[in-house]
């Protein structure tokens, strides 16, 4: 893999400084304090070197761009229904490619990158392009592994069982694969196990 440009290290400097703002905290696997959307990016880049190495650019940055300042929009600024979450999700699809576009254009990325990781965030062509099913299936493999148990707990098993259904639709086969190959605790793995019965 070639060594990552200036450019490209510059951006995810931004990109985490930006989420280093995150008022809102989070704890990794240490038991150390992150602001929480920092972590998040990090865990995605992680993620999607472990199971792409040799992805393009414009994925790497869209996987560290993924939340980008998340907290900006909080879900309660929308009507708390079915509706409402999707205008929310929206939102922030766009949200996150506005910002994300500026930091590529501050550190130097052409037009033609910026539009490609505006799109990634934006999930368009989701299951028609491969970049935006592998960027899908980075982000249901770290909420599985990071997030599920916690949300898990705060919900009726219907609506979990319903949830990771629709997850696991959203995934490729090769994303699958990997999602049942996650050290998932017990409990999780029990929600998965009926969701997938």
């Amino acid at each position: 893999m070639p060594l990552p440009s200036a450019r490209f290290a510059a951006a995810l400097e931004k990109f985490d400084a930006l989420n280093g703002e995150d008022p809102n905290q989070d704890t990794d696997a240490e038991g150390r304090a992150w602001p929480k959307e920092l972590l998040y990016g990090h865990r995605m880049s992680a993620c999607l070197a472990r199971v792409a190495p040799a992805a393009p650019e414009a994925v790497q940055l869209a996987a560290r761009g993924q939340h980008i300042r998340r907290w900006a929009i909080p879900r309660q600024d929308f009507p708390m229904d079915r509706a409402g979450y999707h205008q929310w999700r929206n939102s922030l699809k766009k949200y996150h490619a506005e910002v994300a576009g500026q930091i590529l254009a501050e550190v130097g990325y052409d037009e033609a990158t910026i539009a490609r990781v505006q799109a990634l965030l934006q999930k368009q062509q989701l299951t028609r392009d491969a970049d935006v099913q592998l960027l899908e299936d980075v982000i249901c493999l770290v909420f599985l592994e990071y997030y599920f148990l916690d949300f898990a707990r705060q919900h009726p098993e219907e609506k979990i069982i319903d949830i990771v259904q629709k997850t696991w639709r959203k995934m490729s086969a090769q994303g699958q694969a990997l999602a049942l190959q996650l050290p998932l605790p017990a409990e999780a793995q029990s929600l998965v196990a009926k969701a997938l019965a």
